[in-house]
């Protein structure tokens, strides 16, 4: 089995992904069948320490920096992370090096027949893409013998497949409300969801919450008789500067203050490095390895300089909330004549609430469409915009979109590709010429 062989192997599971809504209920996502593979497989999610990570905005950013400062530590570090911008080996890396093809395609091998007896016995549904993805994770890590396992939850957390482990750390960053059609619409419900990876023995970190969604997690942290660590008051931040190349900032945590730089641009990074930090010194990492991890850290399409003049920026914000948050981030640090935005956005998100945020500031909105199957028409986007009485241009591709923006941008405007971490990956790809898995 090759890697491509691999790949459609997994990808021949149903992969709710792809799908635009579906519900989110224990027949579809019952961790009994994950749990039965995992104990066919020996039980690999069990030989390392995880810390867990929930919530609407942060996950990966947060996880990548813990990973960041772990490995920096000398820990060997198995990072799973969800979705990916190029290729799906990305979602399961160690010490920042990607899963090999002959990794993955061995361990799909190795996997097949226990999945299929998994599936032959149907006790508790099919196994799915995310499962298999997660399971191959468990494995590697398991294989490679890591110290820590830093994994994102992939979609709520209560019934994500990742909630097999009993994490030394659980940590919950910012939420808002997102997936509301899935997870709950209001801020309590989806931060039960959440809070479903808290249990028996585990530390939790949580960032600055909406008081509703900190009432919960409170709740939940008393219910399991578990400590819990709140950003914003028993760990502080300020910033103290920034340039296009990153953040200074000064972190007081409980074992001391840290003055650190972050090469990742946003007001919302600052409140993720405290969330970090907060997990690491509850982990006992040093001050320096704590630093030194965190200036290093990658975690690209998030704000993301792709070139200068003009200036392109990637973004995969995805809803108003990280909308407003990216409106913020391009008012405060950058410095601009124009800016052209291209705008692609999923079928099951909040159109006008992303439009309303970003398209007003905009000289020329560009809207197109990522190859995603839950990619929305850019004719419906279009209509949006028409709505919010802005004047916009339809591209097909993000490529071809990319090309025109490039066309029409003088070296001081601004270019900015966002709606969707999809978008994203594709701007990615067609200025640094990224090649991308075929599926």
């Amino acid at each position: 089995m090759n890697y491509q062989a691999a790949l459609s192997y997994i990808l021949s599971f149903t992969d709710y992904e792809k799908l635009p809504a579906f519900l989110y209920r224990a027949d579809n996502f019952d961790l009994r069948r994950m749990t039965e593979l995992l104990d066919r497989l020996g039980n690999p999610h069990f030989t390392s320490p995880a810390i867990h990570i929930a919530g609407t905005k942060g996950k990966g950013s947060t996880a990548a920096m813990i990973t960041s400062a772990l490995s920096a530590a000398g820990y060997r570090t198995g990072l799973y992370t969800s979705p990916h911008l190029h290729t799906f080996r990305e979602r399961i890396t160690v010490d920042g090096e990607m899963i090999t093809e002959d990794e993955f395609s061995a361990l799909t091998e190795k996997l097949q027949p226990e999945i299929d007896e998994v599936n032959r016995r149907h006790n508790y549904g099919e196994i799915t893409t995310f499962e298999i993805l997660t399971a191959l994770a468990f494995a590697l890590f398991a294989e490679r013998r890591v110290d820590f396992q830093v994994l994102e939850v992939g979609l709520g957390g209560r019934l994500d497949a990742t909630n097999v482990v009993i994490p030394r750390i659980a940590v919950i960053t910012s939420i808002s409300l997102d997936h509301a059609e899935v997870l709950g619409d209001s801020m309590a419900e989806i931060a039960g969801e959440k809070a479903g990876i808290i249990k028996p023995g585990t530390l939790v970190i949580s960032a600055p919450q909406p008081k509703e969604v900190e009432a919960v997690i409170e709740e939940v942290c008393r219910h399991n008789e578990v400590s819990l660590i709140t950003v914003g008051r028993d760990v502080t931040w300020r910033k103290l500067k920034s340039d296009l190349s990153g953040q200074f900032l000064e972190v007081k945590g409980k074992a001391g203050s840290h003055k650190l730089i972050i090469p990742l641009l946003g007001e919302h990074q600052l409140e993720n490095a405290a969330v970090a930090v907060a997990a690491l010194e509850a982990l006992d990492i040093g001050v320096k390895d704590i630093a030194r991890g965190l200036a290093q850290v990658q975690w690209p399409g998030r704000l993301e300089i792709l070139r200068h003049e003009p200036l392109f920026l990637a973004d995969g914000a995805h809803n108003a909330d990280s909308a407003n948050r990216l409106r913020e981030t391009i008012e405060k640090y950058l410095h601009f004549d124009r800016l052209i935005l291209i705008l692609g956005v999923s079928s099951d998100k909040d159109i006008a609430g992303i439009v309303g945020e970003l398209a007003p500031m905009s000289s020329l909105v560009i809207v197109t469409r990522s190859r995603h199957p839950r990619a929305l028409e850019p004719a419906s986007l279009l209509e949006e915009l028409e709505k919010q009485g802005v004047k916009g241009e339809l591209v097909e591709s993000v490529s071809s979109a990319a090309e025109r923006a490039m066309e029409m941008a003088g070296p001081r405007d601004l270019i900015c590709a966002t709606g969707s971490l999809f978008v994203a990956a594709e701007a990615r790809e067609y200025i640094k010429g990224i090649p991308h898995d075929v599926f």
